[in-house]
């Protein structure tokens, strides 16, 4: 049986069940980035931590384009301020979306998860080549530690 036809913003004509689409074709994307990159392992607090951070900002950008989310995931360009104000751009646009409500869960959890990881921002390692000393661990939100794993899935896409 054929799927019932959406009228685009995830909702099924004359009401009903809402169907995330925009929301699950980000995650998709992302999860397509994320194992192509081969970064972190499936499953691993790592990876799901860059997928959520890569499909809000495939969601959000409204832009299909690997240069918008190499921009918006750079850690210089002020992601959480822009995540803040793309939700609340979508809540003003559709505040019962499926999608939104998808977006939302996902950036409270990046909020609100804190990881023991890496000290990503601190002084560099000793030794050649070594840039991040991964002995000194610090407790970040798990944004912090997926958004660079996005934005390397992206730019080695």
């Amino acid at each position: 049986m054929p799927p019932e036809s959406t009228n685009g913003a995830g909702r099924r004509s004359g009401g009903g069940l809402a169907v995330p689409m925009a929301w699950l074709c980000a995650e998709y994307l992302a999860d397509q980035y994320l194992t192509a990159a081969g970064l972190a392992e499936p499953g691993s607090l790592e990876h799901r931590a860059a997928l959520r951070a890569l499909a809000l900002t495939v969601h959000l950008s409204g832009e299909p384009a690997a240069d918008e989310w190499l921009y918006r995931t750079a850690h210089e360009a002020g992601w959480p301020e822009w995540v803040e104000e793309r939700l609340a751009a979508e809540e003003a646009e559709d505040p019962g979306g499926a999608d939104l409500a998808l977006a939302r869960d996902t950036w409270r959890a990046l909020r609100e998860t804190w990881v023991h990881a890496a000290d990503l921002g601190g002084a560099p390692g000793h030794g050649p080549g070594l840039l991040v000393d991964e002995t000194a661990r610090v407790w970040l939100p798990a944004w912090q530690l997926g958004l660079p794993l996005a934005h390397l899935a992206v730019w080695l896409s």
